[in-house]
């Protein structure tokens, strides 16, 4: 019996030099990797936790009653003839999806430092994964959302089909400043800190507690639609209950600025990630 040595298989691995290198192919071979983070993203996220999954019910619950009493019975705003917790609701819905989906992104690389440093892979994987994990709370809070319209005798909007489109268009803006802030928070760490601050004024910048009617025509409208989350937030509810503006001219800005955020934060990411192993 003779035995052939057989020479070990070696993988260089090398930076990439092309600038619009966005790393899909390489993505879709760790495909199995991606899988595996989100599943461990969906359980460490309410392990040992008093209520479990129960709070991706309870955070958008309970901030729809609080915007009920302030916003709705204290402040008199307008909720487009809709009753007030069907109305916010359907707002806090894809803002959750978004706001969750930037924080935890946000952290993604950090607090996955000790695996970032021992194996190769992908780096996309990480923020991804953390993102497309809140597809589960989102999910759980449909079907409350679905037993308010019923408990308040709101019909669906005819486009209801449509809705789907806009959560992934909120994923894509979600993933696009998650790029962002994750690349540059393992360069300073400070960025943590900024995040919920951002995340706050963007909150108020979009109609989640308002109706988009309220922004004036002209500049302030144009400017308004600079918000990719404006055109997310109002294209859901249109979809979802048949009220507010149809998707037109503004809403397609909106979806230019979610692209525009999204390729260049792939983009920045990707050139960023050669040196992430050695300043984490």
């Amino acid at each position: 019996m003779t035995v052939e040595a057989i020479p070990a298989q070696k993988h260089i691995i090398k930076p990439s030099r092309a600038w619009l290198d966005l790393g899909l192919r390489e993505l879709w071979d760790y495909r199995e990797l991606v899988y595996f983070l989100i599943w461990r993203d969906v359980k460490v996220r309410y392990k040992q936790t008093l209520f479990g999954a129960g709070w991706a019910i309870l955070k958008p619950f309970l901030g729809m009653v609080v915007f009920s009493i302030i916003f709705g019975r204290l402040a008199g705003l307008s909720t487009d003839g809709l009753p007030g917790p069907v109305f916010y609701f359907s707002g806090l819905l894809p803002w959750i999806l978004f706001q969750d989906g930037v924080s935890k992104s946000g952290m993604s690389l950090v607090a996955g430092r000790s695996l970032l440093t021992k194996v190769y892979f992908p780096r996309l994987a990480m923020p991804l994964a953390s993102v497309s994990a809140g597809l589960v709370d989102l999910g759980l809070s449909f079907l409350v959302l679905l037993g308010l319209m019923i408990y308040f005798s709101t019909s669906f909007g005819g486009q209801w089909w449509a809705a789907p489109l806009f959560v992934a268009w909120g994923l894509l803006a979600s993933i696009g400043v998650g790029l962002w802030l994750s690349a540059l928070n393992v360069l300073y760490r400070d960025v943590s800190y900024v995040t919920p601050f951002l995340l706050q004024a963007w909150f108020f910048a979009t109609p989640v507690v308002y109706p988009a009617n309220l922004i004036p025509e002209g500049p302030w409208r144009l400017l308004y639609s600079l918000n990719p989350m404006a055109g997310v937030v109002q294209g859901f509810r249109w979809a979802m209950l048949g009220v507010g503006e149809a998707p037109g001219p503004l809403a397609a800005i909106s979806f230019g600025m979610t692209i525009l955020i999204l390729l260049s934060g792939v983009v920045f990411f990707r050139r960023m990630e050669r040196g992430f192993a050695d300043v984490i």
